[in-house]
This record gives structure tokens, sequence and C-alpha cells, in this order.
């Protein structure tokens, strides 16, 4: 028997018989109540298809509550794999920090660090500005007390024009008997120009192995970009000091090549203990047997 059959028959009053099937009538009644299937395996459900009363299946799935203990496990779980992603980028990070920051230093030419790369070297680009002035670069040579090797330039300087290139040499030799490995900074004077000075070919931050007696010629590849025309700031610079210094080599604890020295005598070989946004004229003293430069414009 349907329900509105058994409401007709009931023994109450017309109005409230009247209500009754308003009710059922209405569509939020028929949504919230007549259509809600309760899922308990073996409790009766009302049907609104007009076939009276029907049973849940004894297969229905039931919603098992979770325990306390495995809702703090679940918990564990996700605080672990959240420690272990942030442990993992940690570590390598600290493994990139060292070469990123040297192409940071490479691709802006910070505090005096020659430029490399960047797209700099496609051959129409290399042509020298023969109607420009010629700028004098100066070559310096510097070494740890804790190297046993002597380290000079080969020449005195050059003169190139912007957009030329030009080839240089540095001579090592290790006085020791033993094996030793070394490894070069290198910093540009005055740093205004060092975003345009760019090397093709050089031996700085590589390991540079020399057996015991051994003496090696450096190849030092370069040019300054012809963009430094452009730039105001460069205009009367007619003399650049280019810098190395040779350090005996260790390995830190992620296992890269660096400097045996305290930190602040490397950051003044790369020109960062007094660098400002503003060029600062430096002398800088050759080695014994070739002359003092004059002052970088």
């Amino acid at each position: 028997m349907s329900f509105l059959r058994i409401v007709a028959r009931s023994p109450c009053t017309p109005s409230l018989r009247r209500s009754t099937l308003s009710l059922y009538q209405s569509q939020a009644f028929r949504q919230t109540t007549l259509r809600t299937n309760l899922v308990t395996p073996g409790w009766r459900t009302f049907s609104t298809t007009g076939c009276g009363w029907q049973k849940a299946p004894l297969n229905t799935p039931l919603s098992i509550p979770k325990t306390r203990a495995q809702v703090q496990a679940a918990k564990n779980r996700a605080l672990l794999m959240y420690t272990t992603a942030v442990i993992v980028f940690a570590v390598g990070a600290s493994y990139a920090a060292v070469p990123l920051y040297r192409m940071f230093c490479a691709a802006t030419g910070f505090a005096g660090t020659p430029k490399v790369g960047m797209g700099r070297f496609e051959a129409e680009r290399l042509v020298p500005v023969e109607n420009a002035g010629r700028i004098k670069v100066f070559f310096n040579a510097d070494r740890s007390e804790q190297l046993p090797w002597t380290f000079t330039p080969q020449q005195k300087f050059v003169s190139v024009l912007p957009g030329e290139t030009s080839l240089a040499f540095y001579r090592a030799k290790n006085t020791s008997d033993k094996d030793i490995i070394g490894i070069a900074t290198y910093n540009v004077t005055p740093d205004r120009i060092a975003p345009y000075f760019s090397k093709v070919e050089c031996f700085c931050f590589e390991e540079q192995k020399l057996l015991a007696g051994e003496e090696v010629d450096m190849p030092l590849l370069f040019f300054i970009d012809k963009d430094v025309l452009d730039d105001p700031a460069c205009r009367n610079v007619e003399n650049v000091v280019l810098s190395y210094t040779f350090f005996r080599a260790r390995r830190n604890s992620q296992g890269h090549l660096e400097p045996d020295a305290e930190e602040d005598v490397v950051q003044t070989s790369l020109g960062f203990q007094d660098y400002k946004h503003a060029p600062k004229v430096e002398q800088r003293t050759l080695s014994s047997e070739s002359t003092t430069p004059p002052s970088p414009s």
C-alpha cells in the first residue's frame, strides 16, 4: 500500500491529512527524506517509485571509522615524507651552491668577475671595431704562501680593440718534490668593465695538477665585447688589469675543490673585500720580472 493511501485512510482530521499530503508532494521532502537510502545491511528504506518498502542489499559496503592510532600513523607518514623532501632539497642546494654562484658571477660580471658564455661568441660579434680606441690589458700573477709554485705572466700587457680576440699565457712551476693540485681565482679591475671582459678559454676555478718539478704554460683566450662602447661608464677606460691568484686546492665537505686559504684571503683575491657599485681605482703589482702597470681608468 502506498504512502498516499495510508495517509488518506488514516483516522486524522482533514486539515492534518491535507498538510501531510502537501508535505509529501513538496520537492524538498522528496529530495531530503524519501530519496535517502540507508546503507546499513538489513535496514528498510522507503522507495519513491511507488513500490513501497525495499530492503538494502546485504553486501552494501560499510564505512569503518579509523582508530586514533591509524590516524596518527597516517600523519606520521606524511610528516616523514615532507621532512625527507626538505632534506633532499637542502642537500642538493648545498652541492649546487658553488657552481650556481660561479654561473651567476660569470653571467652578471658581479664584483669584477669576467663574463663567460652567454652566446657572446658568435662570429659576427668577434669582429674588431677598427675606429675604436685600443685598451691595454695588464696581467698580474699572485700565489698563496702555502703553495710552493712559481706563477708569472709571460707578457706584461696586450693592446686590444673591442671585439678582438687575444691570446696570453701564464707559466706555473711546481718547485717542490711532491705532486700538488692548485686552483686559481681571478678578478678584473676596474670592475665596471668586467661585464664586457669575456674569456673563451682559461684555467680559472679548474683543477691544475703539477707533478714534482713540472712546469707548464697555461693559455688564456679572451676578448672585450664591443658593447663596451655603448656603456657611458666605460668610455674613458684605457687600462685594465686581469689578476690571477693560485692557491693550494682542497676538497670541502661536498667534495668540491676550493682554495685552501682563509675566507677573507679568497674574497680579497676575487675583489669582494672592498666591492662598491662605484668603480674604484687600484694599483696592482706585477711579478718581479714586469713593471708596475698604470692605474686602471
